[in-house]
């Protein structure tokens, strides 16, 4: 396994981390009903998995208080404990701005405040190691949940020992744009595989912002939700339990989208194989090779799950020659 810093901080995380949001289990939005979770996990299994991933070398595992509100930062608390693994010894990151409880807006100063006294709680940890801006939507200028106030919020926190390291998420160039001279973040997390690399691409716009300001990327989603370990059959597609986000994104898992994929996913596999465990690590291989990117956050179930993201960190890295034949077969 390899391992990374953090910005400037003095934090290093495992190359391949932990994706906890599969942990929460089915959940719905708060706002409009619409499905935030992913099918649900049986804790043994996700135990099994933990194991398997603190065994290959994994230290970074990454949550969020939305996630089964609260459930997912409760099982791994459980789970490090039972394992009898102290989470002083690990990188646990954790989320504020998808859950607003009864707030007007998930960033007011007293919800952020509040928000982590619940994660420090639910993850038994003295400190958030990492504490993220969970988007990049805050408030307008001189209304409640505004930017400048949440970062000032932020900052108290790290002044009080109860977080380490700021982190930004955000799904767009202009909300990172915005949120990074203000957040002044240590680190930056959103979407980055093989099918959308708009935020780890060389020259990209948050790349810029990346090298300016001295922060690092955590990428979340590697595997495309799945897609591209060719798991899924064009002409039986996928149906998914109520409460898992994939069912609202039905277009990426449809008969088109599967049947437009699957020619490029047999190009891959000719270079790197086709096994699950094989496609998982040049999945995740794929993003870990970038500029500015410390850690890959694939997600798990199980143990299976588990082993096939740590291949990843046992593999070798990708040279140039893959990433542009990687970029060459999913723009055909």
């Amino acid at each position: 396994m390899r391992y990374h810093t953090i910005g400037t901080t003095d934090i290093k995380v495992s190359e391949i981390g932990f994706g906890c949001w599969t942990m929460g289990g089915p959940n719905w939005s708060m706002d409009d009903g619409n499905p935030i979770g992913w099918a649900d996990v049986d804790e043994a299994e996700i135990l099994a998995g933990i194991k398997a991933g603190l065994d290959a070398g994994v230290t970074h595992f990454d949550n969020a208080d939305v996630y089964g509100n609260g459930r997912a930062e409760r099982m791994l608390r459980d789970c490090l404990k039972k394992l009898g693994v102290s989470a002083d010894t690990l990188v646990i990151a954790t989320k504020v701005g998808h859950f607003k409880g009864t707030a007007e807006h998930a960033y007011e100063p007293r919800n952020i405040r509040h928000q982590c006294e619940v994660s420090l709680s639910n993850l038994g940890v003295e400190a958030i190691d990492i504490y993220y801006f969970h988007h990049g939507w805050f408030a307008a200028d001189g209304e409640r949940g505004n930017l400048h106030d949440a970062a000032g919020e932020m900052r108290k926190l790290v002044d009080e020992g109860k977080v380490r390291a700021v982190g930004q998420s955000a799904y767009s160039d202009e909300d990172f744009a915005r949120a990074i001279p203000v957040v002044k973040p240590d680190v930056l997390q959103s979407w980055a595989n093989m099918m959308q690399d708009n935020f780890i691409r060389p020259g990209a716009p948050v790349q810029k912002l990346m090298d300016e300001f001295g922060c690092s990327f955590v990428a979340f989603s590697p595997l495309g939700q799945g897609l591209l370990l060719d798991k899924f059959d064009p002409e039986n597609p996928p149906e998914f339990e109520k409460g898992d986000i994939r069912g609202q994104r039905q277009d990426q898992f449809d008969q088109d989208a599967l049947r437009k994929l699957k020619p490029k996913l047999q190009k891959l596999g000719e270079r790197f194989g086709t096994s699950i465990e094989e496609r998982s690590s040049a999945a995740s291989r794929f993003v870990a090779a970038h500029p500015n990117v410390c850690s890959v956050i694939p997600g798990f179930r199980n143990e299976r799950q588990a082993l096939c993201n740590v291949r990843a960190g046992e593999d070798e890295q990708m040279t140039d020659a893959d990433l542009k034949f990687v970029r060459d077969v999913m723009a055909g």
